[in-house]
């Protein structure tokens, strides 16, 4: 059976705080554990009201601290922002405080609009196409393997630790799938951006895989979902009108400043083209009762050729959003605590 983790994005519901948000994440992650998930994630983004956090590596301590046994990390790192060594430091220490738990999941966008893009760049060149060699500079840092005659070669990453947190290289085009097949690291598809071309994706890398001496030497893929589950067809076509109108406002350019209310989403005075759009994005969403779901969730894992899957599920209210995870743990038979 495939394996189920969480990608969890931390809104600010409409009526609560970013506080509130972040309280709301810690106890989805400990539901996560407790029904069997395999791990749980967290994104990387800037600017954005409607998002509690932006910085993953802080957030994934404060997970971890409040779970015991789920993997958590990064979904992902935006690595041309950032030193490849300062990561590496960030990382370590985290696998340090949790030893066998952490994920480092990492992307190239750029994670938010070009003004937040230019404020994390300040003063510093970047160019993304040194993004496969920060890659192989942060495996070497983590696994005390940087090759003979780099610049960095004697340079410790601390703290020093026996293990080091799993690499995933994350996409939503071709070209994520053939580095992270060059390189020879896991690789995970954003299949929720709505981009075309994710199933040619996953099949590229696991067909060119190139194996890494320093980490395993098999491909693993996986893609990330949005899926919402409830009783009945009805409750989850109702739940999911909140990400309706949040998707459609970055769609059309009205950032939500929150995650809003079922009743928020129902009584917006949707124009002609608004539902069209709103047509469109659901096309890319898993949204019934826990037998669909779970019918949706093991045809896309055949197509894309992945052995686990990411379930996103923007919902306004905490509960649902719990029970919308547990109602699908429960199709799969998972078994947690």
């Amino acid at each position: 059976m495939i394996k189920l983790g969480v990608l969890d994005q931390v809104y600010v519901s409409e009526g609560r705080t970013a506080t509130d948000g972040l309280y709301e994440a810690a106890r989805l992650a400990q539901e996560a554990e407790r029904l069997g998930y395999s791990r749980f994630w967290v994104s990387e983004h800037h600017a954005m009201r409607a998002l509690a956090f932006s910085s993953p590596e802080v957030l994934i301590a404060h997970l971890a601290a409040a779970t015991k046994r789920i993997r958590v990390g990064s979904g992902g790192i935006m690595l041309p922002h950032y030193s490849a060594y300062k990561v590496a430091e960030n990382f370590r220490l985290l696998e340090a405080l949790h030893p066998g738990r952490i994920d480092l999941g990492l992307g190239r966008a750029p994670g938010g609009m070009p003004l937040a893009t230019r404020a994390l760049q300040q003063d510093k060149y970047v160019d993304v196409n040194k993004f496969p060699q920060q890659v192989l500079d942060l495996i070497g840092y983590l696994h005390d393997a940087m090759p003979p005659g780099h610049q960095f070669e004697k340079l410790v990453a601390s703290p020093v630790v026996p293990t080091a947190p799993e690499i995933w290289l994350l996409g939503s085009s071709g070209e994520g799938a053939r580095i992270a097949a060059m390189l020879g690291t896991n690789y995970a598809f954003a299949e929720f951006f709505g981009t075309p071309g994710g199933q040619e994706a996953t099949h590229y890398y696991n067909n060119h895989f190139e194996p890494n001496h320093v980490l395993e030497d098999k491909p693993r893929s996986m893609i990330a979902t949005l899926a919402i589950c409830a009783e009945t067809e009805e409750e989850a076509d109702r739940l999911a009108r909140s990400a309706d109108l949040l998707f459609l406002g970055i769609r059309t350019g009205l950032e939500m400043p929150y995650m809003p209310s079922v009743q928020t989403a129902t009584d917006y005075p949707y124009t002609e083209m608004d539902r069209l759009h709103i047509q469109q994005i659901r096309q890319r969403r898993i949204i019934g009762t826990p037998e669909q779901v779970k019918e949706q969730l093991l045809r896309m894992g055949e197509e894309y050729n992945v052995g686990e899957i990411l379930i996103n599920s923007p919902i306004h209210d905490p509960e649902a959003r719990i029970r919308s995870y547990e109602l699908i743990a429960h199709a799969f038979g998972m078994r947690g605590e």
